[in-house]
């Protein structure tokens, strides 16, 4: 065990958020492994590091798709411990809740929060027996306050706050940290193009929630930042 090499695995690493924590997390000399459907994306965009692009391994998952979880884990245990986990990959519909299919509810549930729980439940034991890990989720804003248009990605971002929020609790004896970041709304492509076109001014950049994430991972002590709620400085989007 000891001789494993340490990793953060970032879920959704292909665009927005998940692109940017990946550069700043590698860029920081960490291990980065980043996994998404779209493995092509982080093969294009991992040049941009030079020299350090080889912290970063890029590797295709359905985050949805509990076997290819437990694929993924079993092959990178073998070499890797994962010290942090950043459940970052997300998918909304901004429909009513009317309007939304169920197969649309299901899809952004699985992937939201049972993604994220299955994740969870994969890296755990390992933490619990190294008696060190960091668990980070980038959540949302919909967990603090009520958006249209919103109710199952709402349900699904709510549901792992409350889940790891309890899951806190149990583990506090075993050094793990976990960090719920909710940002309001940041510039990323789970807007359409219509809404960036008209409100990205007044957005956040993810480049600056990776800065954010990564300054809060960093402390290594005994104070932890359990929760951190970050809005654009003129407020909600309306």
């Amino acid at each position: 065990m000891d001789k494993l090499q340490k990793a953060v695995w970032i879920t959704g690493a292909s665009s927005g958020i998940g692109k940017e924590l990946t550069l700043e997390f590698a860029r920081k000399d960490e291990i980065v492994i980043a996994t998404s459907r779209r493995v092509n994306l982080i093969e294009n965009y991992k040049k941009e590091l030079g020299e350090k692009e080889s912290n970063i391994i890029p590797v295709q998952l359905d985050i949805e798709d509990l076997k290819s979880i437990e694929n993924f884990y079993k092959k990178f245990s073998k070499d890797f411990f994962i010290a942090a986990l950043i459940n970052n990959a997300g998918v909304t519909s901004f429909k009513s809740a009317q309007e939304d299919s169920l197969e649309e509810i299901k899809r952004i549930i699985e992937v939201n929060l049972l993604g994220a729980i299955y994740s969870i439940k994969k890296v755990l034991p390992q933490m619990i027996e190294m008696n060190y890990g960091t668990i980070i989720n980038i959540l949302s804003v919909v967990t603090h306050k009520v958006f249209l248009g919103s109710s199952a990605y709402s349900a699904s971002k709510a549901g792992l706050l409350a889940y790891t929020n309890s899951l806190r609790e149990e583990i506090r004896e075993n050094n793990i940290r976990i960090i719920n970041i909710i940002p309001g709304a940041t510039k990323t492509p789970i807007w359409n193009s219509s809404v960036l076109e008209k409100k990205s001014h007044r957005m956040m950049s993810p480049e600056e929630i990776a800065k954010l994430v990564y300054y809060v991972y960093s402390i290594k002590s005994n104070l932890v930042t359990e929760e951190i709620v970050i809005r654009p400085i003129q407020g909600d989007l309306e």
